[in-house]
């Protein structure tokens, strides 16, 4: 296999396209920080810091989990299991994702550069959560949180409140919608040993826990509207984001996974672009105060 065809397998493995759930987040982060439009060059480090550090999540996770990758249906086919590519390649590209992670940080601000270890230690911890507890849907979340917080960062060279309240609002809403991804794979994981929130609590415990923590993730996006004086923009892109958690609910009322691609992938993606654009024009506003 070439290096262009092993390239595209692993970008395939990682579900890089993926990356549109949380980068959305880390530019409306470094909106909000900014008060404005961040420059050129943050804005391309913050993408380099983004990619790096979730192309080295996902590599990673696909290591850890190839052997019980490989004995589930519906995820037997991926690279790994597959063969279609080696442990020691993989091992290739997350290290190069990592180096670029770090090499993105060291450019934003030194305060960036220093948090990283604790950005990959929750990353590595998240690979094997599944293992022994039914909390990994938060501690994937608290993974992606760390895309506003540290864009955030990465513009004023420190946290604030309302960093906070965005990483919160990330991390209910990350969790809330793993859950409902986790649905598909409760019969294995209970055949499997493996914990989860579906696992624990079924398909009815599950709905209800998503919904309470996408309630949170709602709330705290509300906050963030009153406690930096934000304009009609945000406001509105809130209410659309509210409405399509609602509908992304709707879709899977009653258990009917049928519909999880569209409540997962598409809602989830159009729900980040949205409060990023929102942000964005409220910014070129002039929305924060």
């Amino acid at each position: 296999m070439t290096l262009y065809a092993r390239v595209r397998v692993f970008l395939e493995m990682i579900k890089f396209s993926h990356t549109i759930f949380a980068l959305p987040f880390a530019f409306t982060g470094a909106l909000l920080a900014a008060r404005g439009v961040p420059t050129l060059a943050q804005a391309g480090w913050i993408v380099c810091a983004m990619v790096g550090a979730r192309t080295a999540a996902m590599g990673l996770n696909r290591v850890i989990d190839a052997e019980i990758d490989g004995r589930n249906p519906r995820t037997a086919g991926r690279a790994i299991p597959a063969g279609l590519l080696g442990r020691g390649a993989v091992l290739v590209f997350i290290a190069l994702s990592v180096l670029l992670m770090l090499f993105a940080a060291r450019m934003l601000n030194p305060l960036c550069l220093y948090l990283s270890p604790v950005a990959l230690a929750f990353i590595l911890l998240y690979s094997y959560c599944k293992r022994f507890t039914a909390l990994a849907h938060l501690v994937l979340g608290i993974c992606l949180a760390g895309a506003p917080l540290g864009a955030w960062i990465a513009i004023r060279g420190e946290a604030g409140l309302p960093a906070y309240l965005l990483g919160l609002a990330v991390l209910f809403w990350v969790a809330g919608f793993d859950i409902l991804y986790a649905l598909q794979d409760l019969d294995f994981d209970r055949q499997s040993g493996l914990h989860s929130i579906p696992v624990r609590l079924g398909v009815t415990g599950s709905l209800w826990t998503a919904r309470a923590f996408h309630l949170a993730a709602c709330g705290f996006l509300a906050a963030i509207y009153l406690t930096m004086h934000l304009g009609p923009f945000y406001l509105a892109g809130f209410a659309a984001a509210c409405g399509m958690l609602l509908y992304e609910h709707w879709l899977l009322r009653g258990g009917d996974l049928g519909q999880l691609d569209a409540a997962f992938f598409n809602m989830n993606g159009y729900i980040s672009v949205t409060l990023c654009l929102a942000t964005l024009l409220d910014s070129l506003k002039g929305g924060a105060a």
